[in-house]
């Protein structure tokens, strides 16, 4: 299995976030991770799918069948060299007052930083790629994972290019 992250710009409307997940279900990829927004351009939303793909199922075929739907302005896949990747994590975790400044300092050691605090758990915010978020996860685990969420991953090419740019000026020919 090998991890793609897909930028797909679209259409801010409704169905779209549908018809695309529908699109990948049908082709047999499982999303590995989602996330949804809107860009500097109130009419068009950037979509980051991460997705495991097997040597046997070519990304390529679902990116050109992407590339058809009406509503898909462009696709670019960013790998870890040319883009920055994100991810953020919130993680609940057993910390009594013989554990506390134990769990704090693997927060720190993180760069995390602690969100809420109970008399037997805090809950702790990080950001970072998903080794890091594993690393995190991996050493807080002894004390007791009580809750754990995750958004998906979030990216963006390095450098001053924008991929919305000339999206929008596409998108802006359609409408006239």
């Amino acid at each position: 299995m090998s991890r793609h992250t897909l930028s797909v710009l679209v259409e801010n409307k409704p169905g779209v976030l549908v018809r695309i997940a529908g699109l990948f279900a049908r082709r047999g990829f499982n999303i590995d991770s989602l996330a949804v927004g809107p860009t500097e351009h109130p009419e068009i939303s950037r979509m980051t799918i991460v997705v495991d793909v097997q040597q046997e199922l070519p990304l390529e075929q679902v990116t050109k069948q992407l590339n058809k739907l009406i509503n898909v302005l462009k696709i670019v896949e960013l790998d870890r060299g040319s883009s920055v990747q994100r991810e953020l994590v919130l993680i609940k975790v057993a910390a009594g007052p013989d554990t506390r400044s134990q769990v704090l300092e693997v927060v720190q050691l993180f760069r995390a930083k602690v969100v809420d605090v109970a008399p037997e758990a805090v809950t702790i915010e990080a950001t970072g790629n998903r080794d890091k978020l594993d690393a995190l996860y991996r050493c807080l685990e002894p004390y007791g994972i009580k809750e754990l969420v995750q958004s998906g991953a979030i990216a963006v090419g390095r450098g001053a290019r924008s991929i919305t740019d000339r999206s929008l000026r596409a998108l802006e020919s359609r409408s006239a």
